[in-house]
């Protein structure tokens, strides 16, 4: 079973107060300025020599041995998320939000506050490390993806991945528990922009025009059955359309509607085969109703695919009363970018918690956590990196 040890225990007051002083200064991705500042001068006041940037907001520091290091080494990299969201926050806390409309309502806080904790430790430890250490503070992850940025930038080069580690604070788990599971996690995601043209008239005479409302709300019925009868039901999708938008006033024949939505599948074949039929659909639809549609896919972020002899290695040091399999969730990580590249884990921290009203979801404007589960996802990054070090030949011989 996963035990919080005494060194990490240690670490908890300080971890606390990071955690809610970076709570006080979201910012939106790729302008964390204010919050690379903070997580620069925190790793320099460690007394960690090697703190580099990346991109214009994100922060890397790099830790290994001043002694020799192994020859077959690894560098792992353990990943934090830095931006906030456009959330008003609610809950009257005394380190609420100091930028009005911002919030940490997804966790990211604790995941910096958490990884600024175990650099300190990884540091202060130097002097036994077996492989090299890279912690990567990443901006822009709830978009537009500051992974595939940072991977543009060389930065799995420069450094040398073998490997990255990563978390999300959950409340669908309770407090106490990490959840993961092997292979795919969480879908690959994409926005589509579906452009219905068609031609304006006068409300009173509709022969004279091609109505884009109505062959909008047609596209949008046909849609539905994008999922439902061109994708097998043993395979997980959803297509989301969350906006329509169109017409000009209530005695016109609308020339133009937009309709946005999201689309998610847990492989590449199946989200491609969606792609394909909503644009079939929606040229074939519209069309048939005298109008025109253009469709704009925006594809984002890939399938985060947990590497299984990682996950066995925190099944084996988490134990069954801390372990759980989680079944796959339909949000999103650009985590996922990292693992197109390298071999990656990703699990989930558990944070619900009845009993102190911790029971508010993700991007919710009252989203709030026990800061007590920042020392469990630490102690996981420990073990991890332990095991790792003993078994580099796990992912190098590869």
């Amino acid at each position: 079973m996963l035990k919080i040890d005494e060194e990490i225990r240690r670490l908890a007051g300080e971890m606390t107060q990071m955690r809610r002083e970076l709570h006080r200064i979201p910012e939106k991705g790729l302008e964390e300025y204010q919050t690379s500042e903070y997580i620069r001068k925190k790793l320099r006041s460690f007394g960690i020599e090697r703190v580099e940037d990346c991109l214009e907001t994100g922060v890397v520091a790099v830790i290994e041995n001043p002694r020799e290091m192994p020859e077959d080494f690894l560098t792992v990299a353990f990943r934090a998320d830095m931006d906030g969201l456009s959330v008003k926050e609610e809950g009257g806390l005394d380190y609420a939000s100091c930028h009005p409309g911002m919030m940490h309502a997804c966790g990211h806080d604790g995941h910096m506050a958490l990884c600024l904790g175990f650099a300190r430790y990884v540091w202060e430890h130097r002097d036994s490390l077996r492989a090299r250490v890279v912690f990567v503070f990443q901006p822009a992850e709830e978009g537009p993806g500051g992974a595939r940025l940072m991977i543009r930038e060389g930065l799995i080069q420069k450094y040398r991945i073998d490997c990255f580690i990563g978390l999300h604070i959950f409340p669908e788990f309770e407090q106490g528990t990490i959840a993961c599971r092997k292979g795919s996690l969480m879908p690959r995601n994409g926005e589509v922009t579906i452009t219905v043209y068609g031609k304006s008239a006068h409300g009173a005479q509709p022969q004279k025009g091609a109505d884009a409302v109505v062959a909008a709300s047609s596209v949008v019925l046909a849609l539905q059955s994008v999922i439902s009868r061109s994708i097998s039901p043993l395979e997980p999708a959803l297509l989301t359309l969350g906006r329509i938008q169109g017409g000009e006033a209530r005695n016109v024949i609308a020339g133009k509607v937009e309709i946005t939505g999201t689309m998610r599948a847990f492989s590449d074949q199946v989200y491609e085969s969606m792609a394909k039929r909503i644009e079939e659909v929606c040229q074939g639809v519209a069309q048939g109703l005298g109008c025109r549609a253009q469709v704009d896919f925006f594809h984002m972020y890939r399938v985060v695919n947990n590497d299984p002899r990682m996950v066995e290695l925190l099944m084996e040091e988490a134990g069954p009363e801390v372990y759980q399999e989680a079944p796959l969730q339909m949000i999103c990580e650009d985590f996922s970018m990292y693992q197109q590249q390298v071999p990656g884990l990703f699990f989930f921290l558990g944070s619900r918690n009845e009993k102190k009203g911790y029971i508010h979801p993700l991007h919710s404007a009252q989203f709030q956590f026990d800061e007590e589960i920042l020392l469990l996802g630490a102690q996981a990054y420990k073990a991890m990196l332990e095991r790792l070090q003993k078994e580099p030949g796990l992912l190098k011989n590869r």
